[in-house]
């Protein structure tokens, strides 16, 4: 089946929630991707940071293979052992004392919303409101939506699930002036990737979890994206010296395979008890077996370093563009998580790259962002920033300004 019948195919069945682009993935190997047509493209997309080791990895897909001969689904009802052990290896390299599996990051943000809510009904207090950020991105459910500090993303399904308040990201003041009787958490994505790479200050994390002790509440870090080594450190709380009472991770989490999961300190998880919240497929053996192999991975083979050095020098050859082109206002980021700031739309950039062989994304309307497999090499960052270099080239020559 070829490109144009593919598309046609899909337009007609496939529900119309994504504007996509005219080509057809399919097959990846590491940072590269190839369409139906047999063209290669350099991928700094790496499905919204959920191939973090790459496409189809190996050990990822040794796992998947074993597991799926042996047994790919049986349910929560029963005890399963690689579930157990991605639980273990999670609680061991984080602050968390429990895990709960779900299959994506909205998925795990609605597990958070509810304990944090049924923690305090627990102890017998009406809190229930919590605190999220402007430009913030929690996910597509009606919980998540409502956490989402973004009316766009809200727009067509009002009224929403109450009570959620929005302030300033990178603001302790904004959140302490908003604190109430009724406030339960503060739910934070460390970084923000979907509202446009944005990275909080030295001590606003620290500040944070100083403020929500202070004043009896919980902190709950969004990781889904920023998580699983993405930032050069496995969770990006890392960084920053503070630890959470409640996080959320998924995309990178298993390699590629749907995943999500929350884990939290075992003073709040007393709150999930049987019948408290659940997930048919959440934990399920072959899920949890890719993502025993894609934590293993990062953490043994030196993705993190990797991550760290080659995110150094990405940011770096990045930010040698702001004086050739005027059209560049900011360069942003930590490890492979970058944004570019333009005076412009990004649009018109992404579809040019795409032309010449390189994925990248456009969030926030004039942001671009990159974040490619952690195994990105550095004649990956050369190929992907001579790419750029003949686009803003030809924009230059256009007198866009």
């Amino acid at each position: 089946m070829k490109t144009k019948n593919l598309i046609e195919l899909s337009n007609k069945y496939i529900a119309n929630t994504y504007s996509r682009f005219p080509i057809v993935i399919v097959r990846g190997s590491g940072c590269k991707v190839w369409d139906i047509d047999g063209k290669e493209y350099l991928d700094f997309v790496a499905g919204l940071a959920v191939c973090n080791l790459g496409h189809c990895h190996p050990n990822v897909v040794q796992a998947i293979q074993e597991q799926a001969a042996k047994l790919i689904h049986i349910s929560n009802l029963y005890y399963i052992e690689p579930q157990a052990r991605l639980a273990e290896l999670l609680c061991g390299y984080s602050f968390a004392n429990k895990a709960f599996f779900c299959n994506s990051g909205a998925e795990a943000n609605e597990a958070a919303i509810k304990l944090a809510r049924k923690y305090f009904k627990d102890k017998g207090e009406s809190r229930f409101q919590i605190i999220t950020m402007e430009k913030s991105f929690h996910g597509r459910t009606m919980a998540t939506l409502a956490a989402t500090g973004q009316k766009k993303i809200q727009m067509g399904f009002e009224p929403l699930l109450e009570k959620f308040i929005y302030v300033p990201f990178n603001d302790v003041n904004a959140v302490k002036n908003s604190i109430t009787s009724q406030t339960c958490a503060v739910m934070v994505e460390p970084i923000q990737g979907e509202g446009g790479v944005n990275i909080p200050s030295d001590n606003y994390l620290l500040d944070l979890k100083a403020l929500c002790k202070d004043k009896g509440i919980l902190l709950i870090f969004d990781e889904v994206q920023v998580g699983m080594g993405r930032t050069g450190k496995l969770f990006a709380y890392e960084n920053y010296g503070v630890k959470p009472d409640i996080m959320t991770l998924a995309k990178g989490l298993a390699g590629g395979v749907a995943i999500g999961a929350m884990l939290a300190t075992d003073e709040v998880a007393k709150s999930f008890v049987p019948g408290a919240h659940a997930s048919t497929f959440g934990g399920n053996p072959l899920a949890t077996a890719a993502g025993i192999a894609a934590i293993k991975t990062i953490c043994g083979e030196k993705i993190l370093e990797n991550c760290e050095g080659i995110g150094s020098y990405m940011l770096n050859e990045l930010n040698k563009f702001k004086k050739q082109y005027p059209f560049i206002k900011e360069v942003r980021g930590k490890g492979l998580m970058i944004g570019m700031e333009l005076d412009i739309a990004g649009a018109d950039i992404v579809k040019k790259c795409l032309e010449k062989g390189l994925l990248i994304n456009c969030t926030a309307d004039k942001i671009l962002r990159f974040i490619p497999p952690l195994i990105v090499t550095k004649s990956d960052v050369d190929r992907c920033i001579n790419i750029l270099k003949s686009v803003f080239d030809s924009m230059n020559n256009l007198e866009i300004f």
